[in-house]
């Protein structure tokens, strides 16, 4: 599984300013507490010290008392072991800080107005463990990526529940034999199912018709679902997708890096959706560059999704063989036929 580096570079930037506001909460609680107990400016001062105490207590052997305390540890005799000095500190620490709490009832605090604990207790607030990316920042590169999908789900929805079959016609297509909903109904079930088990043994998907059909509809419900398993999700035009690919070989300077940062999310993210395949000029660069994103991810075995309003004879009269084989031989194609449904949608 990819992550999208540009979405948790932003993942990254919210995570840390995030701390910073927590941080800053923390300072103003700080402050306010020593306003009104300045006792407990002092005794914070002195329990620090404590600690630095025993720190350098126990980390230097030098004058013999560290071995004290490692042999001691191992003695059953109690009343040794408590009169070691480190126990001594510990037991200051210990009373400076019940003189803390009660100076902080007195003013009318409770302990937790400044408590510095983390705000995850699994990463310490890092945003990794040695597992890998900690949940509480991947909880944040959801939410990003969700948002930079925010535009698909506007315009096609974006789940699955929401799906109204009753749109389709259900009677029998006179070239197919098949109804539009019947047709929709196992389009749905096939989505459904690849978006729940999406993986690397899933198939790419090729979804044609006319407009108004259901087609970015469906892209949008499986983009939310996989997304949110945790998978990275492109959703682009086509016509962008190959502008980005010709800006990236022929611009300089700020806006290559760009365009390169961003075919490096088309060519490596879990998941691309490619909307409006047909719409954009056909030249040999376009060609080139729509190739070159089909078969690169193929060999990566990374999915993708591609959406066009054309047939399949008007994409073979439109595209060269090696990206037809690609499309014909390496895609499961979903055909959707009907009536346009945004039309009804809106009349109800």
């Amino acid at each position: 599984m990819a992550l999208d580096g540009k979405m948790l570079a932003k993942a990254k930037s919210v995570f840390e300013e995030n701390r910073r506001r927590r941080d800053q909460e923390y300072e103003r609680r700080l402050a306010t507490v020593y306003e009104r107990a300045p006792r407990v400016r002092a005794l914070d001062a002195e329990i620090r010290a404590t600690m630095q105490e025993l720190v350098g207590f126990v980390l230097n052997p030098g004058d013999g008392r560290a071995d004290e305390i490692r042999t001691n540890t191992i003695l059953a005799d109690e009343t040794r072991a408590n009169s070691l000095p480190a126990d001594d500190i510990r037991r200051r620490n210990l009373k400076l800080q019940e003189e803390r709490r009660g100076e902080l009832q007195r003013a009318g605090f409770s302990e937790a107005y400044v408590d510095d604990g983390y705000m995850c207790p699994v990463c310490h607030d890092t945003g990794f463990t040695v597992a890998g990316i900690c949940g509480c920042l991947m909880e944040i590169y959801k939410k990003v990526q969700r948002d930079s999908l925010s535009g698909l789900y506007m315009m096609g929805g974006g789940k699955f529940e929401s799906f109204n079959l009753t749109l389709y016609a259900d009677a029998p297509s006179p070239v197919t034999g098949v109804s539009p909903r019947r047709n929709m109904e196992y389009i749905y079930r096939t989505c459904l199912e690849y978006a729940r088990k999406f993986g690397e043994k899933s198939m790419n998907l090729f979804f044609n018709g006319a407009p108004g059909l259901g087609k970015t509809f469906m892209s949008a419900c499986i983009a939310r679902m996989v997304a949110e398993s945790g998978h990275s999700v492109v959703y682009e035009m086509a016509a962008a997708i190959i502008n980005r690919f010709e800006d990236a070989r022929f611009s300089r300077g700020e806006d290559n890096d760009a365009a390169r940062s961003d075919v490096k999310r088309f060519l490596g993210c879990d998941l691309l959706i490619i909307d409006d395949l047909g719409t954009e000029m056909t030249t040999a660069l376009t060609i080139g560059a729509l190739y070159e994103v089909i078969n690169t991810r193929l060999v990566a075995n990374r999915k993708t999704v591609v959406i066009s309003n054309l047939t399949l004879p008007e994409m073979r009269r439109r595209y060269t063989e090696q990206i037809m084989s690609r499309l014909e031989g390496e895609y499961q194609t979903l055909t959707f036929y009907g009536d346009d449904i945004r039309k009804k949608r809106n009349t109800l």
